[in-house]
């Protein structure tokens, strides 16, 4: 495994263990080279996975794609980041057993953004205003007025 701070080629593993799903592995790794440490993750992939965009092009299914999406709305938020890799885990088995090998891009924007209302609000919000292209202030309000009355608060 590269390391990601300097590009030495070879990098020695110090901890593997499951996550708590089982799902995955996670791999705590050391640099020979500059003596970072990091963190990797290995996955079993049931099927191959193609995204459908909404112009139309078919592109390989990215699992790197998604987690950044939903890391960026998880920046900054007291969460676990063993939680947040087992809601992209299931996710990403949600779409492998959903029947379809092509899934469109909205059926995994709507998929993420059901999974993260559950995990974090604010986390939700950001992830739908870059989703739905937001605009306006009026755009974040009535999103947040929705899900305040869903939450039973309004």
């Amino acid at each position: 495994m590269r390391c990601p701070f300097c590009g030495h080629p070879d990098t020695s593993v110090k901890d593997s263990r499951t996550t708590e799903d089982h799902a995955s592995i996670r791999r705590r790794r050391l640099c020979g080279e500059c003596g970072s440490r990091f963190t990797t993750f290995e996955h079993t992939q049931l099927r191959d996975l193609v995204v459908v965009k909404k112009n139309g092009v078919r592109v390989p299914f990215d699992r790197n794609k998604l987690a950044q999406s939903i890391t960026t709305a998880v920046h900054k938020r007291v969460l676990d980041p063993d939680r947040i890799e087992r809601l992209i885990s299931s996710l990403i088995r949600q779409l492998e057993t959903c029947g379809d090998h092509e899934i469109s891009t909205r059926t995994i924007g709507e998929m993420a953004m059901q999974a993260l209302s559950h995990l974090d609000a604010v986390a939700y919000v950001r992830f739908a205003s870059v989703y739905h292209e937001f605009s306006s202030v009026t755009d974040f309000i009535k999103l947040i007025q929705q899900l305040d009355h869903d939450q039973g608060n309004g």
